[in-house]
């Protein structure tokens, strides 16, 4: 969602989905004000997909778990309200790319009692340890033991260890701010700007988009029959994860083929950092792949780098 226009997305979303206008306003509290509605029902609006069993009009232990959360995030930011860690990352994951405009500020007691409080005898005592450890000109002067580093070649090739769980995260809120970014252009067609449409909904998250573009003609693994070797391919990497790749007889062209192909598996319900297996200048290679739920044999084009700058 663009900065500062949450309350038009939402109009424009309720304009599309008409039904759920009175269903939602009767989710409305007593005591809210128009600002803190306004935030919340952003907030329920934007996390329905979470909860794929809520019917509007129907009540469920999935609407109350929604509505539960939604009030535990506005309690948060209008009120100064805490609660315990693994909750209030929850709420921030769900309440990302909401804007709340000169919303209150507050500090804990804490926060309050730090600024008179006397530091604690461990911490003097640290200090003093510190000062005493201090090293003088023949420490300094002292040789130093040189630590050899793993040779190059023993350094194992592909993705870190855990790194599709690492990026998981990201790229949930990236679906999204597509998902909405979408609704307010009328659904995902041929005819958008793919590319301005995804490098805005990655700017929002605080990321960018890395586009490596080679001339059709210095791809080793096209097939030998193909006639066309004039034009360019574009491949579009996010936090090191392959997104999508595309074809055009300028950059600017396949630049725009492989946005894409990349919002195209935004469509679904959801979407999937995994280790899945490319061809680069004709071995295959471990790389980061951003796939969808559907099942299906996947095929992916050659890379145009080597995935893992360390590693080439």
């Amino acid at each position: 969602m663009a900065e500062g226009r949450g309350g038009d997305i939402v109009s424009e979303f309720l304009g599309q989905n008409p039904h759920l206008v009175n269903w939602v306003e009767s989710l409305r509290g007593h005591c809210e004000t128009n600002k803190q509605w306004d935030a919340r029902r952003e907030f329920v609006l934007r996390n329905m997909e979470i909860f794929p069993t809520i019917r509007p009009g129907t009540p469920s232990p999935s609407l109350d778990r929604l509505l539960s959360l939604s009030m535990v995030w506005a309690n948060h930011v209008f009120l100064g309200c805490r609660y315990p860690q693994p909750v209030m990352d929850k709420i921030n994951e769900m309440a990302e790319g909401i804007t709340v405009n000169k919303a209150p500020g507050r500090k804990t007691r804490d926060e309050i009692m730090g600024k008179t409080k006397r530091p604690a005898a461990s911490a003097v005592a640290a200090d003093c340890q510190v000062k005493k450890n201090k090293p003088n000109d023949t420490d300094l002067k002292a040789p130093v033991k040189s630590v050899a580093c793993p040779a190059a070649s023993k350094v194992k090739s592909g993705p870190p260890l855990g790194a599709p769980a690492e990026h998981q995260p990201f790229f949930n809120r990236l679906y999204k701010a597509i998902a909405w970014k979408l609704v307010s252009a009328g659904g995902y067609g041929p005819n958008l700007e793919h590319f301005e449409i995804l490098r805005s909904c990655v700017d929002s998250c605080k990321a960018s988009l890395s586009c490596v573009f080679v001339p059709l003609k210095d791809i080793p693994d096209l097939p030998s029959g193909r006639t066309q070797k004039e034009g360019q391919v574009c491949e579009l990497r996010c936090h090191a994860v392959y997104m999508g790749t595309g074809y055009g007889r300028d950059k600017c062209a396949a630049r725009a083929m492989a946005s894409k192909e990349a919002l195209k598996v935004f469509q679904g319900r959801k979407v999937t950092v995994k280790v899945c297996r490319r061809r680069f200048r004709g071995l295959d290679v471990e790389d980061l792949v951003l796939l969808d739920e559907q099942l299906r044999a996947q095929v992916f084009p050659p890379a145009l780098i080597y995935p893992f700058q360390g590693d080439q």
